[in-house]
């Protein structure tokens, strides 16, 4: 296992500068090295007859070269080295460009193979810089199906070929075993060292196929028993165990009845409050779903046990909302609620301080406040984090730690796919509200060119003269940032000075003090604004039932999921409302899929086409989301083989918890591994 680890400067021809080179692939050690992927292949190993090659075809044949080399000086810079082949069926025009030393390696009347992008008109064949291998020697870059990898500057694909069969010799007897036999077995997967060997030198499409289906399965499988171990530990843990009440107690008290969802939401929680283990729990629900009211029931369930709850959001302005929220919600029951922010006078922390920690508020909401030293409680049972994706797992854990293993309950208004969510959140149990209250309003959506901007116009000052408010989203701040895109600075100006001089206007973006920030924000809730103009900071939580519209500039560079979100900023009150999103690319791809968004409503539903459309790696834009890299499986395509990585995970930690087993040893060393890849 070292040696797999240790460096590649003892394979033959890597030397330091070649070492620094790969290093910029991402290779620095002999595994890195192994299991570095071939992106496509190249057969090289069927031979075609020089009069059977098509007019743009890559072929490989076999030839005699007869005619001499020749060497043309095109003009300084450009060496030109011709010579014709021939196997006897036709004869092509060969030519080298500035690769004059080959000119001693090839010999007027001797057999060579070439493989190379052919190009015909009639009887007339050339090809241009082909590769090439003197026949009668053992074939290295051509005869077989040839592994194409990306490249950086000074690595050439025979020196990576070369480096990786030296190093898959080194080690194929070191490699380790992570997927149990019974899983190989069952799955038809071939043995470890048969995957990294056919990977990289396959002799035929099926031997490809069977190597990747066995790594694509190790990749999910390692991920799967990683995250498991995690809910393992947690589910392990002891929590604060309630004792179980009627959800109806509490919903029977509220102004409104819940959605079925939230119900079955709601009764996930408590059962898990109930268990005498710690809850570790997300809840997902689409943009008007009810979390925060299934938040509430969760508090009030801890406040009947006589624990407190700690409620964090990530922006003032939306703590102060969940604060109005809950309060109503709750103090009908008795249960005392306080906000603690950041911009709250000393005497004003002190006194919510001091009511925590004698016991004499029950939930407390706040922003990264809850967090400072003074925060002391005397029963912290629950956590809630909103947003989760605005907190990181220490900011989390940093207030759970205030308490002696609170309960947890995370909510996001992100709608993920389930294979990314069993991924992201694979060690949390993951709840989903997935339906929405009755009455809440369709947006209308429309995608339209720059033709229709005088309309759009002209339909913001109308909205606003019957008293509406508007946002208009920008992608980048300022001119330099993105070419050609809207820039929320310039924007903002022209709109204020040339546009709509008449009408009060406001730019926010994420470059601002958190102060101003607020203050612009407050200032829209409030109706002292009629158009705001910003970029996605906006994207999450604030109420503004008042405005009606959302224009979004260049739509085409945004996931369909980020629009969904912003879409949801409108909406929010009895108004009909409605979302703009202009289109300036003239791909068709981008219209498919703005008009995909304007068809569907349902953010799971978006959330998988856009997954499918636009692939994993820009769903999120970012390792943000805690998205783990993968070096051969595509987690929009790959499902099915999650699914059952997944299972094998859960029945190999039934068995083996700590995975002290002999042959699970290696397993082991591979999630510590991705442990520490995903902290770094």
């Amino acid at each position: 296992m070292a040696e797999l680890y240790g460096g590649i400067r003892f394979i033959k021809g890597i030397g330091e500068q070649r070492a620094k080179s790969l290093e910029k692939l991402g290779i620095t050690t002999l595994y890195d090295l192994i299991s570095y992927f071939p992106r496509d292949y190249e057969d090289r190993s069927r031979l075609t007859s020089l009069s059977g090659v098509e007019d743009g075809e890559c072929a490989c044949v076999s030839a005699t070269v007869c005619s001499s080399p020749r060497l043309h000086l095109v003009r300084k810079g450009m060496e030109l080295l011709k010579f014709d082949i021939t196997d006897g069926t036709a004869k092509c025009g060969v030519t080298f460009f500035n690769q004059s030393y080959l000119k001693n390696n090839i010999r007027h009347g001797e057999d060579y193979r070439f493989y190379g992008k052919f190009n015909r008109a009639g009887n007339f064949i050339t090809v241009s810089n082909p590769i090439f291998e003197k026949e009668g020697k053992e074939l290295e870059m051509v005869g077989r199906i040839m592994p194409v990898y990306r490249l950086t500057a000074g690595i050439s694909q025979k020196i990576l070929v070369r480096a990786i069969r030296q190093g898959l010799d080194a080690i194929s007897d070191g490699l380790p075993e992570t997927i149990p036999a019974s899983t190989r077995e069952k799955y038809g997967l071939i043995d470890v060292v048969a995957a990294y060997n056919l990977i990289h030198d396959p002799k035929s499409e099926e031997d490809i196929q069977r190597a990747r289906t066995r790594l694509i399965f190790e990749e999910l499988f390692v991920l799967s028993c990683a995250l498991q171990r995690r809910k393992f530990a947690g589910k392990t843990r002891a929590g604060y165990k309630l004792h179980p009440l009627d959800p109806d107690m509490f919903w029977s008290k509220l102004p409104f009845a819940p959605t079925d969802a939230q119900k079955r939401v709601v009764a996930e929680a408590f059962g898990d409050m109930s268990s005498g283990r710690v809850m570790n729990r997300l809840v997902q629900g689409d943009v008007g779903s009810g979390k925060t009211a299934v938040a509430a029931a969760c508090c009030w369930f801890a406040a009947c046990a006589g624990l407190q709850s700690a409620f964090m959001a990530p922006t003032e302005i939306l703590a102060e909302q969940h604060y109005a929220t809950l309060s109503d919600m709750l103090e009908p029951f008795g249960i005392r609620c306080s906000l603690l922010t950041g911009h709250m006078t000393k005497k004003q922390k002190n006194e919510v301080y001091e009511a925590l920690r004698l016991g004499c508020t029950d939930v407390v909401i706040g922003t990264h406040a809850l967090l400072s030293e003074g925060v002391e409680f005397r029963y912290l049972g629950l956590v809630v984090a909103d947003e989760q994706h605005r907190f990181g797992v220490e900011q989390r854990t940093s207030l759970a730690k205030k308490g002696d293993d609170p309960h947890v309950l995370i909510m996001s208004a992100t709608p993920i796919p389930r294979t990314l969510a069993l991924i992201i959140y694979g060690e949390l149990d993951v709840s989903v509200i997935d339906q929405l209250p009755p009455g809440r309003q369709k947006i209308d959506t429309f995608a339209v060119r720059e033709d229709m901007r005088e309309r759009i116009n002209k339909f913001i000052a109308r909205l606003v003269g019957e008293g509406r408010q508007v946002y208009i989203i920008c992608p980048a701040i300022d001119e330099n940032e993105l070419t050609n895109y809207a820039a929320v600075e310039s924007y903002y100006k022209n709109l204020r000075e040339n546009v709509f001089p008449n009408l009060r206007t406001a730019c926010l973006h994420g470059r601002m003090k958190a102060a101003e920030k607020e203050a612009v924000m407050r200032a829209f809730k409030d109706g002292e604004t009629d158009i705001l103009v910003s970029t996605t900071v906006i994207e999450v939580g604030v109420d503004v039932p008042n405005a009606a519209l959302i224009v979004v500039e260049n739509a085409d560079r945004f996931g369909l999921s980020q629009l969904h979100q912003l879409r949801g900023r409108v909406g929010r009150g009895s108004h009909k409302s409605y979302c703009v999103l202009f289109n300036q690319s003239d791909s068709p791809e981008s219209a498919q899929r703005l008009r995909a968004l304007c068809k569907l409503s349902d953010g799971f539903k978006i959330s998988e086409v856009d997954l499918n459309m636009r692939g994993p790696g820009d769903f999120f834009g970012s390792r943000q989301s805690g998205l783990p890299a993968t070096k051969l499986a595509e987690l929009s395509c790959d499902t099915e083989t999650l699914y059952a990585a997944q299972e094998e995970a859960k029945l190999l930690f039934e068995s083996d918890p700590e995975l002290k087993k002999f042959e699970n040893r290696a397993l082991a060393e591979k999630i510590r591994q991705f442990d520490d890849a995903m902290l770094n």
